[in-house]
């Protein structure tokens, strides 16, 4: 386009022939149009590959998320995760959309200008790229500096994102304290730490920008200065030197672009570093190479010397465990908080890997068999009950596919959940309401065991399976899993008296190792640490339940 004006121009000067304006004018048209129509696919295109990139990362690291082993997510907190998601991928995004895409462009730009501005008269073309060289010195080291900025952005962001997280979801906790105030506080100081951040970083891109506007304007004063004595020698036209003028203008926002992509790459290196701090995490629990699927099961479980540390911890949490468990039959797991009983239970799923030993089920290691099919074959009822924002249907279906209606009403009335759906408003369609704040906790448990059983597992753990639930709720519930239980090996951490008297094996932990192990009336007459737990704990429960 400049090209074609400063043709114009000496084409006006020197003839004064309309029909060569005219022509050069329509030139310029379709010159216009065809700009306007290639940055119309450009932004189409920039847009379309920066949202599949930020797809391609966003699915990958929900993926990640999702599958990674469980005790990363012990060390993690949800806002900062929910921060990578989010916030960190978006940055990736405009880096890709604007600096990578757009940027390209606009480096293409550059170069080609400078190149054809050298071709036409060296002495400006020289002058005028000169100006760009303190400018990208500018741009790189204000990117180092920027990142290190950017980088806090993106934590504090986490930390804010953190602190909402947990403000909404205990929002009950908060108002039942008094502790609105303390909250707000808390947000408005992690948020107020993301915008002084934010605020530094932007001061420092502004400065640059301003500062690039400067060296231009100086530019634009140089070609002004130099080309005038080269018109004056006739070594340049009145048009070339408007068509450098113009160049100068356009080489303006390609400089200025290199500004935007320092930021948003400082901005996006931040970010990049802490999505892959997640997808290259490397986790323990994985398949080995060879790891088949899992088979029919029967039921048999052994513990061989199993011992089991957690990462960066010197003390095991299992330590030297022998034990084997005959297929139908149900171990209560007993000890005080600390003692081991959720650890020994999640390793048979492989929430965790042993250190030492090895776990079987019918005679196979269990790492020996793909993850996903050996969590198929245990149905888990959790401590800490989550409970989706969705109907009781898809919540008490959740992981069973083509679930019948059928299956669910039987698997809701074997938990003693059925009568309470039956007197909602829509029966098995009524929602719930996020993490189920619609049902009370022993509602939760049972929906909690429904969905176990319409899994219908050969082997259950049940995880203080009824720490929710008052004592006849309990007794109703345990009387139906009676049904349920049989013909399963079950693994029960209970503190129920009518729960550890049923089992046929009781083990009882302290701090990770096994210090008796034997059936209720066994325990009992050896007069050991488990007759002191039933004298000081369970004793009462069953004079509770003797009273009329």
């Amino acid at each position: 386009m400049p090209w074609i004006i400063g043709t114009a121009i000496d084409e006006a000067l020197e003839t004064g022939v309309r029909s060569a304006l005219f022509s050069l004018g329509t030139l310029i048209l379709i010159t216009g149009a065809a700009r306007g129509l290639f940055a119309y696919w450009q932004s189409y295109l920039a847009e379309a590959i920066s949202q599949k990139t930020a797809f391609e990362i966003r699915s990958d690291l929900f993926q990640k998320l999702a599958s990674d082993r469980y005790g990363f997510h012990d060390r993690q907190n949800t806002g900062a995760l929910m921060s990578k998601v989010t916030a960190d991928v978006g940055a990736v995004q405009r880096l890709v959309n604007t600096a990578l895409l757009r940027g390209a462009s606009m480096i293409a730009t550059f170069l080609i200008i400078a190149i054809v501005m050298i071709s036409t008269n060296w002495r400006l073309g020289i002058v005028t790229t000169l100006f760009a060289v303190p400018v990208l010195w500018r741009a790189m080291h204000m990117s180092r500096r920027l990142r290190s900025t950017w980088g806090a952005v993106q934590r504090e962001t986490g930390n804010m994102t953190t602190v909402l997280q947990e403000s909404i979801a205990g929002i009950k906790v908060v108002k039942a304290f008094g502790a609105s105030e303390h909250v707000e506080r808390q947000f408005a100081n992690r948020s107020g730490a993301v915008r002084d951040l934010t605020y530094s970083a932007t001061k420092q891109f502004v400065f640059h920008g301003s500062l690039m506007t400067f060296i231009f304007t100086c530019a634009t004063g140089a070609v002004l200065w130099l080309g005038a004595h080269e018109v004056a020698s006739e070594r340049l036209t009145p048009g070339e030197l408007a068509t450098f003028i113009l160049y100068v203008g356009m080489m303006t926002m390609p400089v200025r672009m290199i500004g935007w992509m320092v930021n948003m790459f400082s901005r996006a290196h931040a970010a990049g570093k802490r999505i892959f701090d997640v997808l290259d995490s490397h986790s323990e629990v994985v398949d080995r190479p060879n790891a088949q699927r899992m088979g029919e099961v029967d039921g048999t479980v052994r513990f061989s010397n199993v011992s089991m540390s957690y990462q960066n911890t010197n003390t095991p949490a299992v330590n030297n465990v022998s034990f084997q468990v005959e297929p139908g039959q149900m171990v209560a797991l007993l000890g005080a908080s600390g003692s081991g009983k959720s650890t020994l239970a999640h390793l048979i799923p492989r929430f965790y890997d042993v250190t030492d030993g090895s776990i079987t089920i019918d005679g196979i290691d269990i790492r020996d068999v793909t993850l996903h099919s050996l969590r198929k074959k245990i149905g888990i009822v959790m401590q800490d009950i989550f409970v989706f924002g969705a109907s009781i249907k898809d919540n008490i279906s959740y992981g069973v596919k083509n679930a019948s209606v059928e299956d669910i009403t039987d698997a809701a009335r074997a938990a003693q959940l059925h009568d309470f759906i039956e007197q909602t408003p829509m029966g098995y369609e009524t929602w719930i309401g996020e993490r189920g704040v619609r049902l009370s906790g022993g509602q939760r448990q049972r929906l909690s065991i429904a969905r176990t059983i319409l899994l219908n597992p050969p082997l259950l753990i049940l995880d203080d399976s009824t720490s929710s639930v008052d004592t006849i709720t309990e007794y109703q519930i345990q009387r139906s899993l009676n049904t349920i239980i049989e013909g399963r090996t079950t693994f029960v951490i209970a503190h129920r008296l009518s729960t550890v008297r049923q089992a046929d094996l009781i083990l009882v932990l302290e701090k990770g190792q096994i210090v008796e192990q034997g059936s209720h009336d066994d325990l009992i007459k050896s007069n050991g640490f488990y007759r002191k737990i039933h004298d000081l704990q369970l004793q009462p429960q069953e004079e509770q339940l003797a009273q009329p």
